[in-house]
């Protein structure tokens, strides 16, 4: 057989073989190239750009509606959600939260956090808390039971000790009744007109010695002598009242009078009713004057410092970090029952509003022709080759059925 003769029978296979693989090569290459459109005198030639690029937006409408349509339904999103949501990562996430928060607040500038928390104490304090106070002090309960318990714990146990009532009663002989406010009110006491009902008195209601005495003498004398002695000689007076207190013993008998001052002394019903008397006493002034107290105290204090002072307690205090587990747990346990019952509704609300069949064309149309080819070659890489290496050997099996023909036809 010449050499022409066999070139005729191998040719069909080899370009057989080589047409099928460029061709289904050049087909899967059209497929994302050229990438833009080309123009040629002002017209734009066929197949450019290529076919991805050219149907890229309905593309990504088809690949919305695939995903939205079978994988992110409704029931599917429920179940992830589910799997997301579980009690222990919730509880995990509020923690980190809380966590977050905490640092935020032991950061060095904390000085906008102090003024938002001063501002709102000082709004509790002096505007909310007053108004609150005017409503619960009209009802008949408003502290009756704290108030109670403040006079049975507190009033009626209350007791002088021997060093107390000696301070009180030194303090009420030296500043409350020294001996010039005792001459001074021994003076206002002996008036002319007290004097004569004094006298008068004496000489109508006593009887036997007493009565000679009080008539033949009368006392009118006695006590308009010692009036005027204690008008004309106040030095010595004051002198001789002070002399009449260390003999009487007045600061003794005062003492003793303190120690054994108790309500628990008091008749069963004096007491109860001095209980309702300082509650009363006590909702009244509350209802009347507590308004303006609470104003005028928070007036007086500075808020931001205070707050200042309670966020540094907040940092360091171990009882704060040491709840942030119990209260994440806590609200974990809420916010779990909450989706429970509402979940579905919930998924409802959240799919138009994440419009995720949105965003996943958008994020499609915005993928360069460059990189969609490359990933999707990078997932089917070898699958397109196969596809080419299956024309090369269609090709070249075709060919050789033409070369089994020419050779039989010989």
């Amino acid at each position: 057989m010449a050499w022409s003769e066999t070139w005729i029978l191998l040719a069909p296979p080899i370009v057989g073989g080589v047409i099928g693989y460029f061709t289904n090569d050049l087909a899967i290459k059209m497929l994302f190239r050229p990438y833009r459109p080309v123009y040629v005198f002002k017209r734009r030639l066929p197949l450019t750009p290529g076919l991805i690029p050219s149907n890229q937006d309905r593309l990504a409408r088809r690949i919305a509606d695939s995903i939205m349509g079978s994988l992110l339904t409704p029931d599917e999103l429920q179940k992830l959600a589910r799997r997301l949501l579980r009690t222990d990562r919730i509880q995990q996430a509020i923690q980190w939260l809380l966590s977050l928060a905490l640092d935020q607040l032991q950061a060095r500038n904390q000085a906008r956090t102090a003024e938002v928390v001063g501002n709102v104490l000082q709004d509790l304090v002096g505007e909310s808390l007053p108004r609150l106070l005017r409503v619960w002090a009209r009802r008949d309960t408003f502290l009756q039971t704290q108030i109670d318990q403040v006079f049975d714990q507190v009033l009626l146990e209350f007791q002088l000790s021997e060093e107390q009532a000696e301070q009180l009663a030194n303090w009420l002989l030296t500043s409350v009744l020294p001996p010039d406010v005792l001459r001074r009110t021994l003076i206002d006491f002996l008036t002319d007109r007290n004097i004569q009902v004094i006298d008068e008195i004496f000489r109508s209601q006593t009887s036997g010695t007493y009565w000679v005495v009080a008539n033949l003498f009368g006392v009118r004398n006695a006590l308009t002598r010692l009036r005027s002695f204690c008008l004309d000689e106040r030095e010595v007076s004051n002198a001789r009242i002070k002399e009449l207190l260390v003999a009487l013993r007045v600061g003794d008998r005062l003492q003793e009078w303190l120690l054994g001052l108790s309500l628990q002394n008091l008749p069963v019903a004096t007491v109860r009713a001095l209980r309702r008397t300082v509650r009363e006493t006590v909702r009244g002034y509350l209802q009347t004057l507590g308004p303006d107290l609470l104003k005028g105290l928070s007036a007086t204090i500075n808020w931001q410092l205070l707050a200042s002072q309670l966020l540094n307690r907040l940092q360091s205090s171990p009882a704060v970090t040491q709840s942030l587990e119990p209260v994440s747990e806590e609200l974990a346990l809420i916010l779990e029952r909450y989706l429970e019952r509402d979940l579905e509704s919930l998924v409802a609300q959240i799919i138009p509003i994440l419009d995720i069949d949105q965003v996943i064309i958008d994020r499609v149309n915005a993928t360069s022709p460059q990189d969609l080819e490359l990933a999707i070659q990078g997932i089917v890489r070898s699958e397109l080759q196969a596809i080419v290496n299956i024309g090369g050997a269609l090709g070249f099996f075709i060919g050789g059925l033409q070369s089994v023909l020419l050779l039989y036809r010989g």
